[in-house]
């Protein structure tokens, strides 16, 4: 974790304080069923719940010695709880407190993710309403192709991110499992009583069936679908960056005063906080590829996915939990200037209505062949800067021979591109 990229919130979830407190809470609803099924003097399990404790520093000192985490742990665990403490951990082995940990970790990170996309989700809705029908132009290929409004872009954004929010819930659910199973998951030395108690604790579901560890096809499918979730904050920074550029210049990031955008020439406005997101979208989603090889582990278990899941698991989380957040203060501060995109749809002098004419023409009993190419005709003009579009084909006879001038001013009406604009509005928005 990079604290430039951090987030005090998310990055506490992987504190050690925290995991330590998670394998405490762990140990201790374990000892509680234990002595309820009367595996385990009820005193103890009070023990463990009353002087239960640890100290981090103390743990990595005996871990430099026993080069074990959770025996690591468990010694210092001892030193708080004293005698009781040998019934501690009975049964169980590492991987039932380290995956059942992970997956409390990996469940509180989505919650936080969830209520990022939900303020990302409000302030794309607001922006939408906001410019509902402010009219500007569509591009494919990066190229004019029919008219559009801003609102509806933004729309298109609150849609997918509304598909990411679903997504991220999905794999929320995915990873809420716990297993205290016991060595290879047979719960040969541990009743699966106690992991549904240590379950129904920590909000989690049992895991059906474990073989020492969770299947890390559950964290494959978490760790893809924030690099989904990525993917989409990528497309969206991008958009604002091609708006942003000198040429085109219809919406750019809220430039503070005092803000400077360049060492060597003061005038620069840079998209900054766009790219920084694209940058940052790349590495979410290269935590995906190891967390889908850690799939493939031998056998019952090994740990070639431990020095994996310690890193991606809060570099993913920790990272796109900043990113949702800084595009959602982006939306919340893009300037936008209509007068721009209405100068850049007009740029092309009407070229933008050609599908129309074009439409016409076969209407009015013209083949389409010869209707693409009195249209194309015409508009290879325009597009070479000698003349107005309307223009060109009011004077063309062919044309002309079927369409009347006043058919065709008719077929330049911009409110034929937005007539289904609340249409649009209502199937995302209800």
């Amino acid at each position: 974790m990079i604290p430039r990229y951090t987030r005090p919130r998310m990055a506490k979830i992987w504190e050690p304080e925290t995991r330590f407190q998670i394998w405490l809470e762990i140990e201790s609803h374990a000892c509680d069923a234990l002595a309820e099924l009367g595996a385990i003097p009820k005193e103890a399990a009070e023990a463990v719940r009353a002087r239960g404790g640890f100290d981090v520093a103390r743990i990595d000192e005996i871990e430099r010695e026993v080069k074990h985490d959770v025996i690591a742990f468990l010694t210092s665990l001892a030193e708080h709880v004293g005698e009781e403490a040998r019934f501690v951990h009975q049964g169980m082995t590492s991987s039932d407190v380290i995956d059942t940990c992970f997956n409390v970790q990996l469940v509180r990170a989505a919650d936080i993710l969830i209520e990022d996309l939900d303020a990302l989700l409000d302030a794309l809705k607001r922006r939408a309403v906001e410019h509902k029908d402010t009219v500007c132009i569509g591009r494919s290929h990066g190229i004019h192709a029919e008219p559009t409004t801003f609102g509806i872009k933004l729309a298109q954004a609150y849609a997918e991110f509304d598909r990411a929010r679903s997504r991220l819930e999905a794999a929320r659910a995915e990873v809420a499992t716990c297993a205290i199973s016991g060595p290879v998951g047979t719960f040969a030395s541990v009743d699966p009583r106690i992991e549904a108690h240590v379950a129904e604790k920590l909000g989690l579901s049992p895991e059906p069936v474990s073989s020492q560890v969770i299947p890390r096809d559950r964290h494959a499918m978490f760790f893809a679908t924030l690099g989904v979730v990525a993917s989409s904050v990528e497309r969206l920074a991008t958009e604002i960056r091609h708006l942003q550029r000198t040429e085109v210049l219809e919406a750019e990031e809220y430039f503070s005063e005092g803000q400077k955008g360049s060492s060597a020439m003061p005038h620069k406005r840079n998209p900054v906080l766009t790219e920084n997101l694209t940058g940052l979208a790349r590495m979410v989603r290269a935590y995906a590829l190891p967390a889908m090889e850690n799939v493939a582990l031998w056998h019952e278990r090994d740990i070639s996915h431990s020095s994996v899941e310690r890193m991606i698991g809060p570099d993913a989380t920790v990272t796109l939990d900043f990113a949702l957040a800084r595009l959602t203060g982006v939306i919340e501060k893009l300037i936008v200037y209509p007068d721009r995109m209405r100068a850049n749809l007009d740029r092309l002098g009407g070229l933008v209505h050609s599908q129309r004419v074009l439409l016409a023409l076969t209407q009015a009993g013209v083949n389409r062949e010869d209707a693409y190419r009195l249209v194309q005709r015409n508009a290879m003009k325009v597009w070479q800067g000698e003349g107005d579009f309307l223009g060109f084909l009011a004077a063309d006879p062919e044309v002309g021979g079927a369409l009347a001038e006043g058919e065709l001013k008719d077929l330049f009406d911009l409110g034929f591109h937005t007539k289904h604009v609340d249409t649009i509005f209502e199937r995302v928005f209800g």
